[in-house]
This record gives C-alpha cells, structure tokens and sequence, in this order.
C-alpha cells in the first residue's frame, strides 16, 4: 500500500509535469485573445483514467496553473485555471470509475467507449464553463470592457472546442496504447468505485 500511494503521488507529479509542459512550450497561442490551442487537458483527463478524478484534477489544476503563473499573459487566469482543471479531473473521473468502472477487466471496445465518453464528460464541462466563468471573471474580476469581452469569449469557446475535440482523441490513443504496458508491467492501478482505495492489476 505504501509503494502504491508513492506511485500514484509519482505519476500525478508526472502529468502535473506533462500537463506543464503541453500549456507551457507546446500551445499555439491566438495573438490578441488571451487564448492558445493547446492538449495541456489532455494530461489531466488521461491521469483521471488512470488514477481517479482527484488524482487527475490535481495534476491538471497544478501543472496549468503554473503554466499560467509563470507567463504574463495569462498570470491572471490562474485562479480560474486552477478551479477548472481540478473540475475537469473530477468529472472525468466520476464518469470513468464509478459509472463505467473503466480500470476493472474489460472488453477493449468497452475500454475505448468509456474513454471517450469520460473524456467527453470532463472536457465537455470545460467547453461550457471555461469561456463562461472567463467571461464573468474578465467582466467583474478584471474590468474588461464588455464589447471586448464578448469578443474574446467567442475566441475563448472556439479553442476550447478545438482543443476539447483534439485533446480527446490524443488521450484514447494514449490510453489505449498505456493499458496494456501498465499491466504487463505490474504498474496499472485498479481504482475502486466504492472506496477511495486502488488495486494493482496483476492479470
């Protein structure tokens, strides 16, 4: 148990980490918006799959939010970063492990279904409610003005779109590549649905 819960802080630390480095050094930013294309969520919906929505929420709202904090144009939505990715994990994680019981032995077809649909849960929220919440932060958080509001939040939701859609495809190819090498490597963590306890699957 010991050397499961190093594992699991080990591999959140990781896609922290990865999560960093997509938003950081791999975004292609949209001059003038505010907003970048970028799979920086992908990591974070990928550790929910893999270790549980808080441990994925974590992992997405540390590693963005330093991201944010360490580039000026975007210094000001870290607070919002840090609120959104920790809900991304979470959702992500309610829809994979205890509707779906994802990380239990499974079909490969039942696998990739409910990959796709917990990531769709989880970056579905965040198409909704990324540009949403920006909207009412940059207006009374930040004071900008509403007309160029508007104007950023319809540029806001057509990245998050994009990035939601390409974001999705990346984790179940990932996912569906990473299983399977976790398992015969002893390294693949059953989370149980009914407890926040975790299993390594052997088989």
């Amino acid at each position: 148990m010991k050397n499961e819960k190093v594992l699991k802080l080990a591999m959140t630390g990781l896609f922290a980490a990865l999560s960093y480095v997509a938003f950081m050094y791999l975004k292609i930013d949209i001059p003038g918006t505010g907003s970048a294309l970028h799979v920086g969520n992908a990591f974070c919906v990928l550790c929910a799959l893999l270790l549980g929505g808080t441990y994925g929420g974590v992992a997405g709202s540390l590693g963005m939010t330093i991201a944010d904090l360490m580039n000026p144009a975007y210094i000001t939505s870290a607070p919002k970063t840090f609120i959104l990715k920790l809900c991304i994990g979470l959702i992500t994680g309610l829809v994979a492990h205890r509707a779906a019981h994802l990380s239990e032995n499974h079909p490969t077809s039942y696998q990739m279904k409910w990959v796709i649909l917990s990531s769709a849960a989880g970056l579905g929220f965040n198409i909704i409610f990324d540009p949403l919440v920006g909207y009412f932060y940059k207006q009374y958080i930040l004071g900008v003005p509403q007309e160029v509001n508007s104007m950023l939040t319809k540029w806001s939701s057509a990245a998050t779109f994009i990035n939601a859609v390409v974001s999705i495809v990346l984790v179940t190819v990932i996912y569906m590549a990473l299983r399977p090498l976790l398992v015969s490597q002893h390294l693949f963590i059953r989370v149980n649905s009914t407890k926040d306890e975790t299993a390594k699957v052997s088989d």
